[in-house]
């Protein structure tokens, strides 16, 4: 019909309108794109070529193309191999503790009726404390001499056998590392879980209790298998966390004793900042890439093979 075309002036003021709403959208996103840019892809990006060149930056006047001989390099060294080691030892039982104990809590949270706010505020205190301070803490309790946890054992309960010194033996240091990285860490992993508790249905929950799924049956055979989503989510927070772990050894161990604690994310700081290697230590940071991105990706694999 002839009166429903539209007036091409006013339709020109329509596309220029919309034009300028698009530019105003681009403006407010601009500075977000900048910062990403600047802070993350570039920094990637930069680091993948600094990984193919040797480059000492105090002394040497520009890269030199190397090709992949860091990476060999890499995993030839000792040093390098056994931070790795205790890299993946360290992220293996962190990873199964907290995913076993958050979940633990989890379940616990979301059964109880009463003061639920307090106990959720409770577990969840500990990651509004800096990762740093909790290692200054944790590094005075356990001192050997007048740590917390030793006199508490040798002077308050007798316990003088069990009383040794936590950070400078090789398996207790580990095991020390690990636990505040525990109670550091699993308010969050609790809260995911809870989190994804609290989105099942109702109706669902509700129809097992009269189907006689009531108590532990209840958390097998109805929570616990429709938690796949929260699964893959926890699983991939807790491999990243336990995979760049680097303030809890640095604080209590530096790395010790000898290199017992050594870690990879030390092992990459000490090559770029203490013997200014950028090159080496760019492909070390990204062998632990590739190691984070295949983990992270067979903790995907096997949640979605639940299925």
């Amino acid at each position: 019909m002839a009166g429903s075309s539209v007036n091409p002036g006013k339709r020109h003021g329509i596309i220029a309108l919309n034009r300028r709403r698009q530019w105003y959208g681009f403006l407010f996103v601009l500075p977000a794109f900048l910062f990403i840019f600047a802070f993350m892809l570039y920094p990637v990006v930069y680091s993948l070529y600094m990984s193919l060149h040797q480059y000492n930056y105090v002394f040497d006047p520009s890269p030199v193309f190397a090709g992949f001989d860091n990476y060999v390099k890499a995993l030839k060294d000792p040093t390098f191999r056994r931070a790795l080691e205790n890299t993946i030892v360290f992220s293996f039982f962190y990873f199964v503790l907290v995913m076993a104990v958050s979940l633990v809590i989890a379940l616990m949270l979301f059964h109880v009726r009463r003061f639920q706010s307090f106990f959720r505020t409770a577990i969840f205190m500990p990651i509004v404390v800096p990762v740093s301070l909790s290692a200054l803490v944790f590094l005075w309790i356990l001192q050997e001499n007048y740590g917390l946890l030793n006199y508490l054992l040798r002077d308050v309960l007798g316990w003088t056998a069990l009383a040794r010194p936590w950070l400078n033996e090789g398996p207790t240091a580990m095991a020390s590392i690990i636990g505040v990285s525990l109670w550091a860490t699993i308010g969050f992993e609790t809260i995911l879980f809870l989190g994804g508790m609290q989105a099942l249905s109702r109706e669902m929950l509700e129809a097992a209790v009269v189907d006689g799924a009531d108590g532990i049956r209840r958390i097998f055979y109805v929570i616990l298998p429709n938690l796949k989503e929260t699964y893959v989510i926890t699983g991939i927070w807790a491999i990243l966390h336990g995979l760049k772990v680097f303030v809890e050894p640095n604080v209590m161990t530096n790395g010790g004793p000898g290199n017992a604690t050594l870690v990879v994310y030390q092992e990459v700081y000490y090559n770029a900042f203490n013997r200014f290697e950028m090159g080496y230590a760019s492909a070390e940071a990204y062998i632990l890439a590739i190691l984070a991105l295949a983990f992270s990706l067979l903790n995907m694999y096997v949640n979605r093979a639940k299925d």
